[in-house]
């Protein structure tokens, strides 16, 4: 029976009820229930962490020193379990050098490719570049070189080892000296050396020092050079170096080209990336508008920020100011008038100086850089913003890397081409571009960005940062890289894989996951949408409730027999039960929030007009520009207006009507911590009524107890050894992290101490424990407490522990944390809340419980805008804007606006077929 089922006896994994199942093995599951019922219980934490359980246990005992044991699942028996894959939807690797082209490895034959192939032109004057002969070498050094220079001829260039042979072969060839590091020693000390393994180390031999007018030695002394450094040489002339090499150079700049090596194209290797931002395509950079925030205020009052405390501690006495004073009279500008009536040339002046001052932008940049204070560089960063970098304009790569051209493009364009595009320019080259060289490497970009596009990614760009991707665009991601290993015999385990994929895309995505089954494998999905549980060929059913009132099998069987059963799920399938019914606004004549020629990314000069103190869906197609208009745009622009946060706004002209909002509140998928010690408890403040109520007890009177000492951010009460996390993590580098239990403290976070404490009868560990319906009922007399977890209840959480760390909560769940903080605080009408996908991770049922939710903030006055994809939460708003009518560069118009009802009407529009 093992070679047809995988067979699970007894699981009892959080929630699950000591649950008997049999899942057929190679087919499609759907792992279905509202949410809290237990299904991520039995697929994640029971089967895959199984799966990887035993994967460990296989390995030698000499692996599992350094990995650790891990805990087996709470379950009597798994028969049948394959190797398993975890495809979840947390975001991707939130590194800031990590971009789509690095994590789907598109990328790195794009660097092959132009390394093999491409053409180099000088970054200067754009001239083609041809390899230089040992005579233009010469004739260049004669030219540009004056007096004693020293010739080096390299042996190791940037590469890591401890280079032990390649020393000893130095001394044994006879060379007497050795540059190592910048260093210079003689051949012998250089073989005493010990150079770290891991560190990166280059190594030349010193040919000859010599004055330039030597003509004879220099040729000769050159030749010995380049044959010891392969075509390569170093020039070293007043502690500097100039590179030259027989592969490129432009006669007309006087310049060399490195060698064309993969590395040469890469913005995480220092041979290839800008070297102002270090491939990072953007820089910390202070801003003239926070250093003169009052244009109002005198110089002479304080108008300069950063000055301000100096100023107001010695008045007038401040050196900064004395050079002011001397500054203003040396160029006839007073510092007792505001700085509105200062001339452009007097602030351009006093921000970025003369020669006698350095100005107070570069004092300050000079300062950060310098200071080993980690409180100054903060206090610093106050006035700095992230903006693209000013000399690759956000492209990465030094300009030697974007002079180099593949059929008339350089990099950065391929880069920057959507997926689609770059398959098509790929699939339209020409004859002279398919070479033996180059014809594998396009076959395998093809390849990629053919998978890509099957899970709906085709509007992305290789560019795109991983950071900014969305939790499901992320996880198909991951799914296509699984797809292009083609393994079989895997049991794949995905998780809500269609978030944030609009409805026209699901049938694409569908099919993606039956090529995934059709090589042998079991693929097995916790998901609530509709279309995937229609198409899937076994159905897993967990209820009824969430939380203590879930954990069973309620159903398990095939479309057919589901459509006929006395579920949740079977209601909402069959037409019996629909979401959100029930009254919708109504307001005739409606104000409106204004977003003026909003052009940021893809977006198209468009002018999107907002009604107020209703209920509002952003609907399109995946990568229309919903994202670059409400994140980028509107909840950028009125962060900065109301709170001014320093990030900038995307392109727009101008924002109508936020008169009428007095808060602005964006709800996003990110994550509500970054580490374990984050959790619902300590994100919504019910952590700090908790700790009050533990030490008001008497034993911690007695023992003087303070609310601190309740805390595992701080020490004191916190376990020592884990550090209050609970757990500690172990780096599986082949593998994603894997997190066990404390030793010391069993996950308890605190000491014994700190235990003994209890309220009643429950000590703070365990109530950490407890999911939010427990605790309801456990601090039911406390209010304030009681009100934030009702809240938590309201938006479909009752199911999630307080101490959940705040890594484990999906995209969505981590929203509804948010949400719920934000119901929990007083509204006074006048509210803007921007909601990101806010039915990630919710069933049908629990959609219908955050309309309500949403209800009440709009009955209240509030307008609430939602990005959307879910068809069933559209069709209850109020209005409707839907962009398109395709993704990427086929996106960023308005294709419809208007009611649900007007919405379907529209042809054009994707979302209104699917309504």
């Amino acid at each position: 029976m093992i070679d047809k089922y995988i067979i699970i006896k007894g699981a009892r994994v959080h929630n699950l009820k000591n649950i008997d199942v049999n899942i057929p093995r190679n087919k499609l599951i759907v792992i279905t229930g509202v949410s809290g019922s237990g299904k991520s219980s039995l697929a994640f934490d029971t089967l895959y962490a199984e799966g990887q359980r035993r994967y460990i246990e296989s390995l030698s005992s000499y692996a599992r020193n350094f990995l650790g044991s891990m805990k087996k699942p709470d379950v009597d028996k798994i028969e049948g379990i394959s190797p398993a894959i975890s495809i979840d939807q947390r975001k991707a690797i939130s590194n800031p050098r990590s971009t789509v082209g690095t994590m789907t490895e598109v990328l790195d034959y794009l660097r092959l490719l132009y390394a093999r192939v491409g053409k180099p032109h000088c970054h200067q004057c754009g001239d083609l570049i041809s390899s230089q002969t040992n005579r233009e070498i010469f004739d260049r050094i004669l030219r540009n070189f004056k007096g004693s220079i020293i010739i080096l001829g390299p042996i190791v260039q940037s590469k890591k080892g401890e280079h032990y042979g390649a020393l000893q072969e130095i001394k044994k060839n006879g060379y007497v000296r050795v540059r190592v590091d910048s260093i210079i020693y003689t051949a012998d000390q250089a073989t005493e050396l010990t150079l770290e393994q891991n560190k990166e180390h280059s190594i030349e031999i010193i040919i000859d020092e010599l004055m330039v007018n030597d003509r004879q030695r220099l040729k000769d002394s050159l030749a010995i050079a380049l044959r010891i450094g392969k075509g390569s040489l170093i020039i070293s002339s007043h502690n500097k170096d100039t590179k030259f090499n027989t592969r490129f150079s432009c006669q007309t700049c006087d310049i060399s080209l490195p060698e064309l090596k993969p590395r040469l194209f890469s913005f995480n290797s220092p041979f290839g990336s800008c070297e102002h931002c270090t491939g990072l395509g953007e820089k910390l950079e202070i801003d003239p508008e926070l250093i003169i925030p009052n244009l109002n205020l005198t110089i002479a009052e304080g108008a300069i920020a950063p000055q301000m405390r100096s100023f107001n501690k010695i008045g007038k006495q401040s050196s900064t100011y004395k050079q002011l004073t001397d500054l203003a009279s040396k160029y006839n500008f007073s510092l007792d008038v505001s700085v509105r009536e200062l001339s452009k040339e007097a602030i351009a002046k006093i921000l970025y100086g003369d020669d006698d001052f350095s100005g107070v932008i570069k004092s300050l940049e000079k300062k950060y850089l310098k200071t080993s204070s980690d409180w100054t560089r903060q206090e610093i960063e106050q006035y700095m913003v992230t903006k693209i970098c000013s000399h690759c304009a956000g492209k990465r790569l030094r300009p030697e890397a974007l002079a180099v051209t593949f059929a008339d493009h350089s990099i950065d364009q391929l880069t920057s081409m959507s997926i689609e595009n770059l398959r098509k320019f790929f699939k339209g080259l020409s004859k002279k571009d398919l070479t033996v060289i180059s014809e594998p490497i396009i076959l395998e970009i093809i390849n990629r960005s053919d998978l890509l596009i099957k899970v709906g990614l085709s509007y992305l760009t290789l560019s795109r940062k991983t950071s900014t991707l969305s939790g499901g665009e992320a996880q198909r991601i991951k799914l296509s890289i699984q797809i292009g290993s083609k393994l079989t015999g895997v049991l794949y385990v995905l998780d809500e894989p269609s978030i944030g994929l609009h409805p026209k895309d699901h049938e694409k995505l569908i099919k993606t996951l039956f090529k995934l089954r059709d090589f042998a494998n079991t693929v097995i999905i916790v998901e609530h949408d509709i279309a995937t549980i229609k198409s899937c060929d076994w159905i897993i059913d967990i209820g009824p409730g969430a939380g203590k009132y879930g954990g069973e099998v309620i159903f398990e069987g095939t479309l057919d027999q589901l459509k006929r059963a006395d579920t949740l799920t079977a209601k909402y399938l069959s037409g019996k039960l629909k979401v959100g019914e029930g009254k919708k606004s109504n307001i005739a004549n409606p104000k409106f929030l204004t977003i003026k020629g909003a052009s940021e990314n893809n977006l198209k000069n468009i002018d999107v007009s907002i009604p107020t103190s209703q209920f509002v869906c952003i609907t399109g197609v995946s990568g229309s520009g919903k994202s670059s208009l409400m994140n980028d745009i509107l909840a950028k622009a009125l962060l900065k207006k109301f709170y001014h946060a320093k990030e900038e706004p995307g392109k727009h002209k101008e924002i109508i009507g936020t008169e009428l909002f007095n808060k602005v509140v964006l709800v996003d998928q990110s994550p509500i911590g970054k580490n374990s010690r984050s959790n619902p408890a300590t994100y919504t403040g019910i952590f700090l009524y908790i700790r009050e109520l533990f030490s008001k007890t008497r034993l911690a009177k007695t023992r003087n107890y303070t609310t601190g000492l309740f805390s595992f951010n701080v020490d004191g009460g916190r376990c020592k050894k884990c550090e209050g996390q609970g757990e500690i993590k172990i780096e599986m580098y082949f593998m994603p992290d894997v997190y066990i239990d404390c030793a010391e403290c069993n996950g308890k976070r605190y000491n014994d101490d700190i235990l003994e404490v209890l309220y009643k009868g429950k000590n703070i560990s365990e109530v950490l424990n407890m999911t939010v319906e427990e605790a309801g009922e456990f601090f039911k007399e406390t209010s304030g407490l009681n009100e934030k977890l009702k809240t938590l209840k309201e938006v479909g959480l009752s199911y999630i522990q307080l101490g959940q760390p705040a890594p484990s909560l999906s995209g969505g769940e981590a929203q509804r944390v948010k949400l719920s903080t934000e119901l929990s605080r007083k509204s006074y009408g006048k509210t803007l809340y921007i909601l990101d996908e806010p039915t990630t991770g919710l069933h049908l049922d629990d959609i219908s419980r955050l309309i309500k939710v949403i209800r009440k903030l709009t009955d209240k006055g509030n307008t609430v805008v939602s990005i959307e994809h879910n068809t069933d939460f559209i069709r209850c708003a109020d209005w409707v804007i839907d962009l398109g009518p395709e993704g990427g560069d086929k996106g960023g118009e308005i294709v419809a606006e208007g009611r649900p009802e007007d919405i379907k009407k529209v042809k054009r529009s994707y979302t209104g077929r699917y309504l």
